[in-house]
């Protein structure tokens, strides 16, 4: 019977969960309470309350930590128990990395190769981005955000590209989440825009420079932040002053 008082009230069982899945509904479940920040880096997880919450038997909750593990979101220590692992600056620093040679690579072939309907669209988004802006919506603006890179990806049809991004996707929508603020919201709208404006206005050097930019601007945030809350880092308390001002080394 599910407890009153469960600790994972938020943790939603979907309405039916079909045999032969359970295994993958429950990982997605929790992979998406993981990446939205509803449980933290370094919480302790409780593999029975989790069972009690979504109604299902240890193996597929057992089973889901372990592919968690793989993705780098959850440390499961022999004899201790489980817990949502610490972010690794060193991992997000690499995928950002990855992120930024191939995204500097898409606007570069996009420039002067798009049609109409990708500048609709990415106009659209870029709309629905500063509405979220102006009303504090950082859920539906991370959503946005994510939109509007995918839609790059996608114009270029290159699937192995999106496959290489997907990888590394969890972890990274998991640290940008941590330094959601009023602020970065804005400054993330700006960004975009000039990335926009600039495959819009046929100019490939601009438009490289400002997706460069725009992900500098985002990992050396990310390592200021860090420095200030090395607790939730498995390598926050090692960095360095000069790492901030040259986020890739």
């Amino acid at each position: 019977m599910k407890s009153e008082a469960s600790p994972y009230q938020f943790l939603e069982r979907p309405a039916s969960l079909a045999r032969g899945t359970v295994t993958t509904d429950v990982t997605n479940i929790l992979r998406d309470a993981i990446v939205s920040l509803a449980l933290r880096p370094g919480e302790v997880l409780d593999k029975n309350a989790i069972c009690d919450q979504l109604d299902v038997s240890r193996f597929p909750v057992s089973e889901a930590f372990s592919r968690l593990q793989g993705e780098g979101l959850v440390d499961i220590l022999p004899q201790r128990g489980s817990i949502v692992s610490l972010v690794r600056i060193a991992d997000v620093r690499e995928y950002m990395l990855i992120r930024k040679a191939l995204e500097s690579e898409a606007v570069r072939a996009l420039v002067g190769r798009h049609d109409d309907g990708l500048i609709a669209d990415l106009r659209r988004n870029l709309a629905a981005q500063r509405a979220a802006v102006e009303i504090d919506d950082r859920s539906g603006f991370h959503a946005r955000d994510l939109e509007f890179h995918d839609m790059l990806f996608d114009a270029m049809r290159f699937a192995k590209v999106r496959v290489i991004i997907e990888s590394a996707r969890a972890n990274l929508d998991r640290a940008r989440r941590l330094i959601i603020t009023p602020r970065r919201l804005a400054l993330s709208l700006e960004e975009h825009q000039q990335v926009f404006e600039a495959i819009v206005a046929g100019d490939t050097g601009k438009a490289v420079a400002a997706m460069r930019g725009h992900i500098d601007s985002v990992m050396a945030e990310l390592l200021v932040f860090a420095r200030q809350r090395p607790d939730i880092f498995a390598d926050g308390d090692v960095l360095s002053d000069e790492e901030d001002a040259f986020p890739f080394g």
